[in-house]
């Protein structure tokens, strides 16, 4: 699909908007939906031809049964005023039967420009950077993608169905009035119009100020329902149900004060676009009863006028909907819009080309990188990953492990230095490969609110029923899938909250086992969970490791012991680099952090076990017990 243009909806983008959307409601490589176009816009002008004939109809009806019509009525007898009457209806049927046949033949082309637009969208947002989803509230994110969607479903649909037309049918109406009854009435109708339209005009771009307000209000609302549900069992672990619902119910309070503005200012609206209506149509009645009565038009022509005037006031009428509809769509796109006009921070060069695998070795060459110029994380990182071999990046908190990770997977470029796969620079190559050749097994596990095989399969969409079971064999998680009632098609629910922390864990290093990666990083994969558990997940971790490029980012040291090289980072920097032994025998930063971190087991095991023999029957009998 082509890639949506970039607007940006200001003031008087209207034209602007509506020109760029055309390209939606005229689409490429569509000729069924050009050929609806067209077929559309033929109803449109027959519907057009058939609302002018009715009023003549009807002006025909009056002449012909008043006393001072035409004597074709002696000619004839009942049978005029029969034919006209059924020429009247017969002109209100097709004038109907056309426009719903517009409309029927324009709703495929609309709801295709919506649905074209919302997956563009979609797609920007995914290829937008990592610091771009930090910044942003998933709640928040997607009602403006929810209103953007409706706001130019409705720009499409007004400005081809609505518009339009009535533009023609001012322009008949025009000619008529010329041509039947002099140029005063068409001065008096222009005025009406012009008067209508600039009153709103004005009366709705005051409303949009307050739409906005409305807006802000609804997606400030609805950002705090979603990450007050999200963190659902935080907010209970606390008692803080009242403190969420007074959030929630002050940011609802905003919405409630600009919604009740909203239906305020259109009381004043469409109060006023009556005044200056009827003003216009009274003048005009004026004008034509004392024509009437000067013997120069007929009853039949005053009722023409009057037929005329409220044929237009539905359309004129239509006309202050319609802009006031736009220009509130233009309101809800306009952060939709925004969001097309982000440039990706991360993005694929020109001349990008695929990652060739042969090894893989990974390399950090002299890396800098800062996420703000006042803060350096990276101060010159160098290591290697040879192939087939595991290196472990450990360190305290703020020593810029996870950044290692997310400059692997251009999530971030680096600053300064080179990362490189093979000796290529990941810039240089295209994120699809890149991504591809590498699996990730990350501390905080989110599934995907779904069913257990399909969060496994998201490792290849296409595996195999018997590729996933045998995932799920080797990362130890098979047997517990089998007790479920429901087997594979378990859902796991929202963030994968049916599951525990770590069967969650086996489910991620399953689908990293079925996406079969050359290179595997395990960023801090077992730090959130208890030791037991960590011992078999780390059995699960080490067999899929095995012949694969690995990089180890860990907090616990116990999980690393065996790694082919740690390298410690400490402020940016590599403080020190060696195996297991070799770091303990320096006695520097990593012994003094394995030192706490044994100290700290231990006093977990004490505890425990204290725990386990409250009466102390443990200690009494070690010490009764001879010694040998």
């Amino acid at each position: 699909m082509a890639t949506a243009p970039k607007v940006s909806a200001d003031a008087g983008a209207t034209a602007s908007t509506i020109r760029h959307l055309w390209t939606y409601m005229w689409p490429e490589n569509r000729p069924d939906l050009r050929m609806r176009v067209i077929w559309a816009i033929a109803a449109l002008l027959a519907a057009k031809v058939a609302t002018t004939l009715v009023p003549f109809a009807y002006k025909g009806i009056i002449d012909t049964l008043s006393a001072s019509g035409p004597d074709t009525a002696l000619v004839l007898g009942l049978a005029v005023p029969i034919i006209l009457v059924i020429a009247y209806g017969l002109g209100q049927i097709i004038d109907s039967g056309f426009q719903q046949l517009r409309d029927i033949l324009f709703s495929s082309v609309g709801q295709h420009a919506v649905r074209r637009l919302a997956y563009e969208t979609f797609v920007h947002i995914h290829k937008l950077s990592l610091r771009f989803h930090l910044q942003r509230k998933t709640g928040g994110l997607s009602r403006v993608i929810e209103r953007g969607t409706k706001g130019i479903e409705t720009i499409v649909r007004f400005t081809m169905l609505n518009t339009a037309p009535t533009l023609i049918e001012f322009v008949i109406v025009g000619v008529v009035f010329g041509v039947m009854f002099g140029l005063a009435y068409v001065l008096v109708l222009a005025v009406t119009v012009g008067l209508y339209l600039a009153f709103t005009v004005r009366a709705s771009n005051w409303r949009i100020a307050i739409r906005r307000d409305m807006n802000d209000s609804d997606t400030d609302a609805n950002s705090k329902a979603i990450d007050s549900l999200l963190n659902f069992e935080t907010v209970k672990y606390f008692g803080n149900e009242r403190m969420e619902a007074d959030r929630y119910d002050g940011a609802m309070a905003g919405y409630e004060r600009a919604a009740t503005r909203i239906w305020t200012s259109l009381g004043v609206l469409n109060f006023g676009q009556g005044v200056i209506f009827w003003l216009g149509m009274i003048v005009i009645s004026i004008m034509a009863a004392q024509g009437v009565m000067a013997g120069d038009l007929t009853v039949g022509d005053f009722v023409l006028l009057n037929t005329f005037m409220m044929q237009i006031y539905r359309p004129l009428n239509m006309i202050g909907f319609v802009y006031r509809e736009i220009r509130q769509s233009l309101a809800d796109i306009e952060a939709m819009f925004a969001l097309l006009d982000q440039s990706p921070e991360i993005d694929d060069r020109p001349d990008a080309r695929p990652l060739d695998i042969s090894g893989p070795v990974l390399r950090f060459e002299d890396v800098h990188f800062h996420y703000d110029p006042d803060r350096a994380i990276l101060k010159g990182v160098s290591f290697e990953v040879p192939a087939g071999k595991t290196i472990a990046v450990v360190g305290p908190s703020g020593a810029g492990k996870s950044t290692v990770s997310r400059l692997i997977y251009r999530f971030y470029d680096a600053t300064s230095g080179r990362v490189t796969i093979d000796g290529q620079d990941v810039r240089e190559v295209t994120q699809e490969s890149l991504r591809a050749a590498i699996g990730m097994v990350p501390q905080d596990t989110v599934l995907f609110n779904d069913t257990i095989a399909y969060n496994i399969r998201y490792g290849r969409p296409d595996a195999t029923e018997a590729e996933v079971h045998a995932a799920a064999e080797m990362a130890q998680i098979a047997g517990f899938i089998e007790r479920l009632p429901r087997g594979y098609e378990t859902q796991v629910g929202e963030r994968g909250l049916k599951l525990s922390g770590g069967e969650k864990q086996r489910v991620a290093i399953a689908r990293t086992i079925l996406k079969a990666p050359p290179i595997l990083i395990l960023d801090e994969a077992t730090s959130a969970l208890d030791t037991q558990t960590e011992r078999d997940i780390q059995s699960a971790l080490d067999t899929v490791s095995k012949g694969r490029t690995t990089l180890v980012i860990a907090h616990r040291l116990s999980t690393v012991i065996s790694a082919d090289e740690i390298i410690v980072l400490r402020d940016g920097t590599i403080a020190e680099r060696g195996t297991h032994e070799t770091l303990l025998a320096l006695d520097g930063l990593y012994a003094q952090m394995w030192n706490r971190q044994r100290e700290a087991a231990e006093a977990s095991e004490r505890l425990r076990a204290a725990q386990d023999d409250p009466e102390g029957f443990v200690t009494r009998r070690a010490q009764e017990e001879p010694a040998e």
